[in-house]
């Protein structure tokens, strides 16, 4: 793909850096995120039940990069069928059925697999390879959604001004990425503002160690802060991704997006959303987003370089849904690989290609 000058290593495809199917290892590899950056250890998978619980236990995180492990996966059980066709067919599905059971709020996870679990049905029916097939197709998408990012972090870079300080919230992704490297670039010098994104600090983390591989100056707050910072002047812009997008132009991300998006416009600061590929056209409004309740014991530890510290006393229940949905009038606009979109036109996207 025509890639910008020194792309960094945060830029690299996810097939060549943080995860792949190891054809010598015959494994799906994956970077462990829970540990990044302070270790950088790749984790290998040899059964579908070690990818399925790699995706819950968020050893792999974000929307995009667990969809394409969870193909992975699908795509090694692809290779091991040794029964009947019909037989075969069943155990893909039952496969298939419990990847999709592991993160059910995003939606690339709910796209991916079935439309990979038809390339391997496809591939029973010929008499043609379903491994091949399947980690054929799977990479094939991860390709495409390395090219979507770049659009879209081309889009978005247009909406930046110089000296804007840019509110973020949990992973980067690669969007962002080619946001802030399409701005910088452009002779555009912004500061990212990074919720440190309880309970992983995502952002503390991730997010923050992508800025600084990228050379982009990074400031780490709490995620209570924002609403002051925008209230004395702080803070120019909040842009962050999303999990799903409904045709009406509702948006689900992780756990505190709502608040910033809340505070933002209160304050009169523009939202907008790094949407990728668009709405989900299953999806039509915020009501439909099934939301993923997490084990509430996660919030009461902090994970850090040193590893697990429980914050919390011992005798309490808590909370934890791990999304949230921000309504379309909260939302300035939509960006896309294909362009910019106000949220209640978002639909508008599909005749767009």
């Amino acid at each position: 793909m025509d890639m910008l000058p020194d792309i960094p290593p945060a830029m690299l495809a996810d097939r060549f850096k943080t995860l792949r199917y190891d054809e010598a290892e015959q494994a799906v590899v994956i970077l462990n995120r829970r540990k990044y950056p302070f270790t950088t250890e790749f984790v290998t998978l040899r059964t579908v039940e070690a990818v399925a619980q790699a995706i819950e236990d968020m050893t792999v995180q974000g929307g995009p990069p667990l969809a394409y492990v969870a193909g992975l996966g699908l795509a090694m059980a692809a290779r091991d069928l040794d029964a009947s066709p019909t037989r075969q067919a069943a155990y893909l599905e039952q496969v298939a059925k419990r990847l999709l059971a592991t993160r059910p709020t995003a939606d690339d996870l709910n796209h991916l697999i079935p439309a990979a679990l038809k390339v391997s049905h496809a591939a029973l029916r010929e008499g043609s390879d379903p491994f091949r097939a399947t980690l054929d197709y799977v990479n094939g998408e991860i390709e495409r959604g390395n090219a979507v990012s770049r659009r879209c972090g081309q889009h978005a870079a247009r909406l930046l001004n110089d000296g804007d300080r840019i509110l973020t919230h949990c992973i980067a992704g690669a969007a962002l990425c080619w946001m802030l490297w399409t701005a910088k670039q452009d002779g555009k010098s912004v500061t990212l503002v990074g919720c440190e994104t309880r309970p992983y600090f995502q952002g503390a983390r991730l997010t923050a160690a992508s800025a600084q591989e990228m050379g982009i100056p990074f400031k780490l707050i709490t995620d209570g802060m924002s609403a002051h910072l925008m209230s004395v002047g702080q803070l120019d812009k909040f842009i962050c991704a999303a999990d799903r997008i409904t045709l009406d132009g509702h948006i689900t991300n992780k756990i505190g997006t709502l608040q910033h998006a809340i505070a933002a416009h209160h304050f009169g600061k523009p939202f907008y959303v790094l949407g990728y590929d668009g709405p989900d056209s299953q999806t039509k409004t915020g009501a439909d987003i099934p939301i993923e309740w997490r084990d509430p014991a996660e919030i009461f530890v902090a994970k850090g370089e040193e590893g697990t510290v429980r914050t919390a006393i011992h005798g309490i229940d808590g909370f934890y849904p791990a999304f949230d949905v921000t309504p379309p009038h909260l939302i300035s606009a939509i960006v896309t690989d294909r362009g910019i979109f106000a949220p209640h036109a978002v639909r508008e996207y599909f005749a767009a290609g």
